[in-house]
């Protein structure tokens, strides 16, 4: 599924227009990246929560040449699913 097919579904079960659904969609999405850019938690209870982590510096391997790199530290966004979700999809075909 794609955004627009998302916002169809949306406003078919909300009975709201397309546009008011993806200004809200657009919304969710943008307060989300600037709370876990700032280093916040969102936490969506039975669905699941958004945060910031830290990577270390390692070293990797360049699959192509077999040549060992380093790796930089760096932060990264992580999604973890809710109780909810995961038994949601557990238990789907």
């Amino acid at each position: 599924m794609n955004r627009q097919e998302l916002i169809e579904r949306i406003a078919k079960d909300t009975e709201e227009s397309k546009a008011a659904v993806d200004r809200v969609l657009a919304s969710f999405i943008d307060n989300v990246q600037k709370a876990v850019a700032k280093g916040d938690k969102v936490t969506l209870t039975g669905f699941g929560s958004f945060e910031r982590v830290k990577t270390a510096a390692r070293v990797g391997r360049n699959p192509a040449t077999g040549d060992t790199l380093k790796i930089a530290a760096s932060k990264r966004p992580k999604f973890s699913a809710g109780a909810s979700f995961k038994a949601i999809v557990k238990k789907s075909k």
